[in-house]
């Protein structure tokens, strides 16, 4: 689309009764504004550019240049080429422009001449690295007229807009039960920051676990491009499916919608065991007197005080006592990470670890802090 530009050149074409109130620094230089979409919709890129340019060789000048904040738009500068030769001062600034809303958009901006000569410049280099002078100069606000622009609605459902594509990475479809599985979701291209609140449905059943997406942003010479990152792990008791994702997208270009897809997901869990927790004889037998309990008793008292009397006979050190380790003690102390050690807890019987278990899940998910020495220790005080 053909640009539309805003030019001026101050001073140069004002009657006589305006230049009498007009001051003498708007003859000094000339700038131009142009966009290459002044009809784009909403949230489409569109490209700024600006040129200001000294005409008046007499003076010293420098400019301060910048573009007002609005919420009915977001810039981003792209490049910047700056020449403050002296008599000869001149920019180019580029940006990428995003309209935020439908309708009628006025861009608007902040431009500030700055008047001095050779001498002052001289003098405000002349001191050393320590004692840099100010610069003496003066300043003068410039009126510049708004860029208009109209922003178009975008198809209805549209959630991203641009030309993006979408990747996907599960390692896994089988685990263990309530075993994290990591998903990673990749949505690249050029347009408007492809940011999502999430990617897949909410589905009560399932457990997520979402760390903030990572944004990357690449400048080009003429555009901006984006690669967000989504970061996220399932887990389950029982085997499940994510369901297919369709992202709805619109190339403001071609002016086409399309489909950023994720196929349908299925993820096989291997149930917990709970057998060794269950009594294997359904059908005790009837209750009936049993003293063996007694002779036991005895036997025991009898050892008791033979060891007792022992220590008055024999004048040796007591033999070192081992104590046998519960089996999934070795388990906890060879655990190098987070990651493994969440595994082991999970399968040793979670319901007894739950608290150190969402405090594992915690740090690998959701950024928390984990000493993992100070978890192990606890597991080990659970285990006696």
């Amino acid at each position: 689309m053909k640009d539309t530009y805003v030019k001026h050149t101050l001073g140069s074409s004002l009657l006589f009764l305006f230049a009498i109130f007009m001051p003498l620094y708007a003859e000094n230089f000339s700038y131009d504004f142009h966009v290459s979409n002044p009809t784009p919709y909403k949230n489409e890129p569109i490209r700024l550019s600006v040129d200001i340019n000294q005409t008046n060789p007499e003076v010293v000048l420098f400019f301060n240049f910048a573009v007002k904040a609005s919420k009915a738009y977001r810039v981003d500068q792209i490049d910047s080429v700056q020449d403050t030769t002296l008599h000869h001062s001149n920019i180019h600034y580029l940006y990428v422009l995003f309209p935020l809303k439908e309708g009628e958009i006025n861009v608007n901006f902040d431009l500030t001449e700055r008047v001095t000569d050779e001498h002052k410049v001289a003098y405000s280099f002349s001191g050393d690295r320590d004692d840099f002078k100010k610069l003496e100069t003066t300043d003068h606000k410039v009126t510049v007229p708004p860029l208009h622009l109209h922003a178009k609605a975008l198809p209805k459902g549209t959630q991203l807009v641009g030309n993006f594509k979408i990747s996907s990475e599960i390692r896994q479809h089988q685990a263990e039960a309530y075993e994290p599985i990591n998903i990673k979701i990749v949505i690249s291209g050029e347009g408007y920051p492809p940011v999502l609140d999430h990617i897949f449905p909410h589905d009560g059943n399932i457990t997520f676990f979402r760390q903030p997406p990572v944004i990357k942003r690449i400048p080009t010479k003429k555009s901006i491009k984006y690669q967000v990152t989504y970061t996220m792990a399932v887990s389950h008791n029982k085997s499940f499916t994510l369901a297919a994702v369709a992202l709805h997208a619109f190339d403001p270009l071609t002016e086409t919608s399309y489909l950023l897809e994720i196929p349908e997901q299925h993820f096989d869990i291997r149930p917990e065991d709970h057998s060794a927790l269950l009594d294997r004889i359904d059908d005790p037998s009837p209750f009936h007197l049993d003293f063996s309990w007694f002779v036991s008793l005895l036997e025991y008292l009898l050892v008791f005080a033979a060891g007792y009397l022992s220590a008055y006979i024999v004048k040796t050190k007591k033999p070192h006592k081992e104590t046998e380790q519960h089996p999934f003690a070795e388990k906890i102390l060879s655990c190098k990470d987070a990651r493994s050690l969440l595994q082991v807890l999970m399968a040793a019987d979670r319901q007894t670890f739950s608290p150190l278990i969402e405090v594992l899940e915690n740090g690998l998910y959701r950024e928390g802090k984990i000493d993992l020495k100070k978890i192990k220790q606890s597991a080990l005080e659970k285990l006696s």
